[in-house]
């Protein structure tokens, strides 16, 4: 017969046991990422000015554990954009700064009332008469899951851009997420009106902070899909966000021409990844406007049926599950060009920026071993903007690829910033 005592004994020296192997786990796992970082700052040029931030992540990694019900948004009641609705401070910030995690309101492309999440970080140092420059960071790839949002990692502020650099100059920086990221919501990649709402309502809920001290002086900064968002943000700022000044707007290897790019990155693991995302949102957001069933009218049987596995998994801690989908379709994932299919074609153009000038000045950092978003295509998006008058400052690195140019562009990005009006 069994000893109720002793099973209740056993049970209990179980649970001590797990939850001793979990912090095990949970320490070798803080040691790991604290490595793999220490090794990226090691050899990533001027990237040492960050190293601080390493020390840092096992801060992110205790705190992680709690952060997941902050995204747990309610149903929201609809709100003028940027009006924050959620707001808890992060630890382990940089040096001489203070960061809050948000959730805040912001649109998509319908024009529909959403909840999006982010980061806000501020010098500690005394505000200038007039208030701070607000820096609305847009990041790269990291997914299109909730889960992927970089304000829910360990060490939110390690992969923004030039960041220390910024917040030296007495700038709050300021970093959206993106719809669908953290918050579930409607899906924002590539869509240009979703993230342009989303990276200029954060400004707006920045400003309305206690001791932020944001004046509505902006400048954009995005790297990749980011060039792509701050891009759109830059082009609709003067009639969705009128009360903003955006002084410059700063890219490094933006998506430009999607037609062009998709061509040339589909025969790869990272264009096969990268299509998933945009195809999946695209099949989600604009599902109106688009055949019935439509990811079967560009994409292969089997492409059609792993791409929302793939918008599932993240860039960053799911790349091998993601490239272990992506590998097998190389050469077989599209079916038809979506540049020229019906529906698809249109939207692709929509979500294209603009060839129209821009009302600031452009800043725009190309790689030459840029593999992703090739030389050639950011190449013909300058010209074209130096043709129709936007004032525009353009550099190209020629030892530097899609990973490395924006941390490789940031001292000519201060100097240029310095010098906007």
């Amino acid at each position: 017969m069994r000893n109720p005592e002793r099973t209740h004994e056993v049970e209990a020296d179980d649970h001590v046991t797990r939850r001793a192997r979990r912090r095990r786990v949970l320490r070798w796992s803080a040691s790991l990422v604290l490595a793999v970082i220490v090794l990226v700052f090691l050899l990533v040029p001027d990237a040492r000015k960050l190293a601080g931030f390493v020390f840092r992540v096992g801060e992110g990694v205790v705190a992680e554990s709690s952060v997941a019900p902050f995204y747990d948004a309610p149903t929201p009641t609809p709100a003028a954009p940027g009006t924050i609705v959620r707001l808890e401070p992060i630890t382990g910030t940089p040096d001489g700064a203070r960061a809050w995690r948000l959730i805040y309101h912001s649109t998509d492309v319908s024009g529909a009332d959403i909840l999006v999440s982010g980061v806000v970080v501020v010098p500690a140092s005394p505000a200038p008469a007039g208030g701070r420059t607000v820096i609305s960071w847009a990041h790269p790839t990291t997914g299109s899951a909730p889960r992927c949002a970089p304000s829910s990692g360990i060490a939110p502020f390690v992969f923004i851009e030039g960041l220390t650099d910024l917040l030296a100059a007495g700038n709050v920086v300021v970093a959206t997420d993106y719809s669908g990221m953290g918050v579930a919501g409607p899906p924002s990649y590539l869509i240009g009106a979703t993230e342009a709402a989303n990276v200029l309502d954060i400004v707006r809920a920045a400003r309305t902070m206690d001791d932020v001290d944001a004046s509505n002086r902006v400048v954009l900064w995005g790297h990749s899909q980011g060039g792509h968002a701050a891009l759109f943000a830059a082009q609709e700022a003067a009639s969705y966000a009128p009360e903003l000044s955006v002084a410059g707007v700063a890219v490094a290897a933006p998506a430009t021409e999607l037609g062009a790019l998709l061509d040339a990155d589909i025969g790869d693991v990272a264009g096969v990844s990268i299509g998933a995302y945009a195809f999946t949102a695209y099949a989600d957001a604009y599902a109106s406007r688009l055949p019935a069933d439509p990811l079967t009218t560009i994409l292969t049987d089997a492409g059609a049926e792993a791409a929302p596995s793939m918008a599932r998994l993240c860039l960053l801690g799911q790349n091998d599950a993601l490239h272990a989908i992506a590998k097998p379709l190389i050469g077989g994932f599209i079916s038809t060009d979506p540049a020229t299919a019906p529906g698809w074609s249109e939207l692709l153009a929509e979500n294209s920026p603009t060839l129209a000038p821009l009302l600031m000045p452009l800043f725009v950092a190309q790689g030459a071993k840029d593999t992703l978003v090739r030389p050639e295509i950011t190449a013909a998006y300058v010209a074209s903007q130096q043709q129709a008058g936007t004032r525009i400052e353009s550099h190209v690195y020629p030892d530097k690829t899609h990973a490395t140019v924006a941390t490789a562009a940031i001292p000519d990005l201060l100097t240029w910033m310095r010098a906007l009006p």
